[in-house]
């Protein structure tokens, strides 16, 4: 399975999720209304990653900490989204999930976030 299909199975396992195109990237909504994950290929560099929103500090403190992985995306990097390399051979995807379960509970309303929590 390529990146952007693991990607999609993530973000698609959160409730009431849905897929389009945005900026010509495959971006997910909560309630097809507000992004909680864009996908990023070569869309400002020559890069694979992904944008997602992130609770305040996380990205200061990934980007700090690994930038091999983590990096402050343009557009959204000011709001505090993550931007994470998916072109590296060592993508820990259990760590990603947590970030993409992260970035729906940042932007989800409170029913769907204790609809995630009873799964």
């Amino acid at each position: 399975m390529d990146v952007l299909e693991r990607l999609r199975a993530l973000c698609l396992a959160m409730p009431e999720t849905t897929e389009r195109l945005s900026h010509g990237e495959p971006t997910w909504f909560v309630r097809d209304k507000k992004v909680f994950v864009m996908f990023a290929n070569q869309h400002h560099d020559d890069r694979v990653g992904l944008w997602c929103a992130a609770p305040p500090g996380v990205q200061e403190s990934l980007v700090a900490d690994d930038p091999e992985h983590f990096y402050r995306p343009p557009y959204v990097g000011h709001r505090g989204w993550l931007g994470v390399y998916l072109d590296v051979d060592n993508v820990d995807w259990d760590h990603l999930a947590d970030l993409v379960e992260n970035a729906f509970r940042q932007i989800a309303p409170k029913t769907l976030i204790s609809q995630l929590d009873q799964n």
